[in-house]
């Protein structure tokens, strides 16, 4: 029976010590010479066995901050259904929060008008919102609604309440949707939301969202963290 090498043994008990919470999530875990002293071998199988684990999306090797316990990627799947990010977080065993930047009525910008099939004078809400998956941020979120189908958008809370859930409290459900799927980099302001590194990539997401009556409700553009997140998209023949 062949024998398991070094590294892997290594590997396998730091594993078990992610999966058990010894190592919490972001947590930096001790450097290739504490763990080389601690398993009584050398730093490059020590190096051996933290690859491993990153490959495996178990570690982040940053080289200002050190190797740290990485977030499980989140398994996303709004590409082949419409749900909302409450429900996506539901669906991981997460536990979501939200956290209200913005929400006021402005004039659209020419983009933004086009996008919802309006006036660039017709008024909308701006609604943006950073979104916490186990209090990790994970998504940053500007969406725009036609003050005109629903104004009394601005009276409720969006940090308890869904905002699909409210657009079909207030008779405006949305039926259908396009996304479209970027990767960008996060620029300085971008990754001081999202805790990331100023050029990590990120996937981007515009959103068209329209009810029955075939009027768009909701364009929406959100930013990802990419080391955290996972998109899947089925495909019939």
């Amino acid at each position: 029976m062949a024998r398991t090498p070094l590294y892997a043994k290594i590997r396998n008990d730091l594993r078990t010590k992610i999966e058990q919470g010894e190592y919490a999530v972001g947590e930096v875990i001790p450097s290739e010479v504490e763990l080389a002293e601690t398993y009584g071998v050398s730093r490059p199988t020590v190096r051996q066995a933290v690859q491993a684990l990153a490959d495996e999306g178990y570690l982040d090797k940053r080289r200002k901050r050190g190797t740290q316990v990485r977030q499980r990627k989140i398994e996303q799947g709004f590409t082949l259904t419409i749900r909302s990010f409450e429900e996506e977080m539901k669906a991981n065993r997460k536990i979501g929060r939200t956290e209200v930047l913005a929400l006021r009525r402005e004039n659209p910008s020419d983009e933004v008008a086009r996008r919802l099939e309006i006036d660039p004078r017709d008024e909308v809400f701006k609604l943006v919102r950073l979104r916490y998956a186990d209090d990790v941020p994970n998504v940053f979120n500007e969406s725009y609604i036609p003050a005109a189908l629903v104004p009394t958008f601005d009276t409720y809370d969006f940090q308890s309440r869904s905002m699909y859930d409210v657009l079909n409290e207030l008779g405006e459900k949305v039926v259908s949707a396009v996304r479209s799927i970027d990767v960008v980099g996060a620029d300085p302001t971008l990754a001081a939301l999202l805790d990331v590194e100023e050029g990590d990539p990120c996937f981007l997401f515009h959103t068209v969202a329209k009810d029955a009556a075939d009027r768009v409700v909701e364009y929406s553009i959100a930013k990802y963290r990419g080391e955290s997140n996972t998109f899947e998209v089925r495909i019939n023949s």
